[in-house]
């Protein structure tokens, strides 16, 4: 094959797909999972601090670093195996051990993250599990008696899982040690690696849903003031139908809540799209482990089905709803503003018909004003040519009073026309 130029990015991507594999974990042992998330959006997260972080940690041990840029790590720490993955907006940390806990569900298991270490995290624990795999027993019996004594029955989930290869529970409780607990009791035929799939999904389950309970605590904070806007802008529609009402203040102020309604949606439009994908890999993840039912209990689904789905519909909800009003005032606002164009439209027609009859006004009195100075100029005027005039009276023997009657009509007349010709030029 003739030689041809690779994309620059063909083996990153490539070798992106087999970067982050699933451990392989045989029963029984035990497995402790923090995620991480900086405070604030993961638009200005620092992810060198996160690698710096996991550094920190490796140096604890003496294991090796990640390569620089990394967004993945799996290596030894100790006796236990580190698994450290980079996300859009958190980090997770999860140590496997290879022997199982001498009661279930130690705390101690957790120490593995030295309590110094965690203080200097850079950012929040946004969940934090304790797992406990075992091999699953051959009475039934066992594993209920397990789980009544682990778990609160009320909030309870397990299933038989990947074609009743294990059998998987847990509460979704945050214990007094603040962990949450899953349990994985693995049949004697399911392979270390299924077994490890298994402990990554149900990992998963829970980070994805802690990150989308963040958009459903976005909207609770967020419905005091849509409510408070809601009220507002339905008072200013009603006042736009009130003839008496100001259209040019009801137009300002619906733009103040065009204002507040856009910020708040781009303020929030990162969490709303990051908790639809949330969603969308909880519902994901909990398909891909086919749940069965196990001895007549809510599963995975239903679980999330009865607790879960709810808070996620209200964030779909409040998150139409904020279009809805956004959509609804800038609607209002276009009919408000044609409404005072109009009004405009109509105070200008009035302001011309006044200007035309001030014109109108000036014109009649500048007329006035033409004839008065007819008189005025005809009166010079007759005064010059009686000067011009006098000495001929007195050859003629016609008195000056006789010369300047004669001379007075023509004078008027020629200076009536010269004013006249005049204004007809210049109009």
């Amino acid at each position: 094959m003739p030689p041809i130029d690779d994309h620059p990015l063909r083996y990153k991507m490539a070798n992106e797909l087999h970067a982050r594999p699933f451990p392989s974990m045989e029963a029984p042992c035990t497995a402790a999972y923090v995620a991480i998330k900086q405070p604030d959006d993961a638009v200005s997260r620092d992810r060198q601090q996160d690698l710096d972080h996991l550094t920190a940690l490796l140096d604890r041990h003496g294991a090796p670093h990640p390569q620089p840029g990394a967004t993945h790590y799996y290596g030894q720490i100790g006796k236990h195996w580190l698994k450290w993955e980079q996300h859009t907006e958190f980090v997770t940390y999860t140590v496997f051990s290879e022997t199982g806990a001498a009661r279930a569900f130690d705390p101690s298991e957790f120490e593995v993250f030295p309590a110094d270490w965690l203080a200097q995290a850079p950012g929040q624990r946004i969940t934090s599990i304790l797992l406990d795999i075992r091999t699953r027993p051959k009475e039934v019996a066992a594993i209920a008696e397990n789980l009544s004594e682990w778990f609160v029955s009320e909030s309870l989930a397990a299933a038989s899982v990947l074609d009743d290869a294990a059998i998987v529970a847990g509460d979704f409780r945050i214990d007094p040690n603040g962990h949450v607990r899953f349990a994985v009791f693995a049949s004697d035929e399911t392979s270390d690696r299924r077994v490890g799939r298994i402990v990554q999904r149900l990992c998963e389950v829970e980070t994805y849903k802690s990150m989308s309970m963040l958009g459903f605590a976005r909207v609770r904070a967020l419905q005091p003031k849509l409510n408070t806007l809601d009220t507002q802008l339905t008072s200013l529609m009603s006042d736009m139908s009130d003839e008496k009402a100001s259209a040019e203040k009801t137009l300002n102020d619906l733009l103040s809540i065009s204002a507040e309604l856009e910020t708040l949606s781009a303020q929030s439009s990162f969490r709303f799209g990051a908790t639809g994908a949330y969603e969308a890999l909880v519902n994901q993840r909990i398909e891909a482990l086919r749940e069965e039912r196990f001895q007549g209990r809510q599963h995975f689904g239903e679980f999330m089905m009865r607790r879960y789905a709810p808070a996620m519909r209200t964030v779909n909800a409040a998150e139409r709803r904020l279009e809805a009003m956004s959509s609804r005032s800038i609607r209002a606002s276009n009919l408000l503003r044609t409404r005072v164009d109009v009004e405009r439209s109509a105070q200008n027609q009035a302001l011309l018909e006044s200007m035309d009859n001030r014109s109108d006004l000036q014109l009649r009195l500048q007329r006035t004003v033409e004839g008065l100075s007819v008189v005025a100029i005809s009166y010079y005027a007759v005064s010059l040519v009686g000067y011009m005039l006098y000495p001929m009276a007195e050859t003629t023997g016609v008195s000056r009073g006789t010369l300047t009657a004669l001379v007075t009509l023509p004078v008027v007349a020629l200076v009536w026309w010269a004013i006249r010709r005049l204004r007809a030029k210049v109009e």
